[in-house]
Parts: structure tokens; sequence; C-alpha cells
């Protein structure tokens, strides 16, 4: 059974360690990065079920694009504007976000009530299966503190 709590502190602890790693791998990338990850996180998710841990939607708040506020309020069945006016609001890069943490739409055995809906940003959640993570390893780096598989993925990259 995952121990997020104690996935999380190792992760903390790892940081420093993390960030030079992606800072060495940023200026000396292998040429299969891409490969290398994707291997990681196919056996890490099979490792670790999202549902024993949603500490994503319990702690953070995914970017709504329009797309996103149009499939969700259509889910829902009320307009757009009502979607933004409840749930929504722009936080200082100018981006739609979630009022509140944990999500609104997570019920207490971690289902997403909206799943099927859910925005383009929980869909890709943590990113470590897209192409050129390279361009993302910052974003993996702060995704360590927030999914314990991204933890798993880059502590066991650094091996």
């Amino acid at each position: 059974m995952l121990n997020v709590n104690e996935e999380l502190e190792q992760a903390a602890a790892e940081y420093k360690s993390n960030r030079k790693f992606v800072s060495r791998l940023r200026n000396r990338p292998p040429a299969n990065l891409d490969r290398q990850v994707h291997d990681l996180h196919d056996r890490v998710f099979s490792e670790i079920d999202c549902l024993d841990c949603a500490n994503c939607c319990k702690t953070t708040s995914p970017i709504f694009r329009d797309i996103d506020i149009d499939r969700l309020s259509r889910h829902l069945g009320i307009r757009p504007a009502e979607l933004v006016e409840r749930h929504l609001h722009l936080d200082n890069e100018g981006d739609y976000v979630l009022n509140v943490a944990p999500c609104p739409f997570l019920g207490p055995d971690n289902y997403c009530s909206v799943y099927a809906a859910r925005p383009r940003a929980c869909r890709e959640y943590p990113h470590t299966d897209r192409k050129n993570m390279l361009q993302i390893l910052p974003l993996t780096l702060r995704n360590t503190l927030v999914c314990p598989a991204v933890a798993r993925i880059l502590r066991r990259l650094r091996k």
C-alpha cells in the first residue's frame, strides 16, 4: 500500500539532489531520455494507483483553458460563465484555476466526479509520458513534491 506522506517526505529530502540531477540532464541530455522516462512511467504506474493518493487533486489546481471550461460546463449542465463564477478565478499569470483545494470534484474515495470531462491538464498529469521530456524537466522536478509516482520516476532515473 502506498504511504503518500512517507513518499512525499522522501521526495522533499531528495529535492536538492534531484535539482542538481535535472540541471545536469538539461546540460547533457541522453539521446534516449524520453524512452527512459516513459519506461519508468509505465513501471511506476504499475506499482502506484492514483486512487490511493490523489494528492495532485488535493493540493494543486490544473489550468482550465476555454475548451476545458466549455467541456466541463456542458458535462455539468451549466453555462460556462456559471462554472467560472462558482469554481474558478484568474491567477496572477492570467490562467483560470480552481478557487479551492482540494478540487471540488474530488470525492472522499478519491474518484473524480467529472472524470470524463476533466481538464486537459488533469488528463495529462503528471506529464511523464509526454514527448520532449527535456523541455519539461523543471516541471517534472516540481511535480516530485506533489506526486509520489514522479518522485519514484526521477529517483530511478538518477540511478
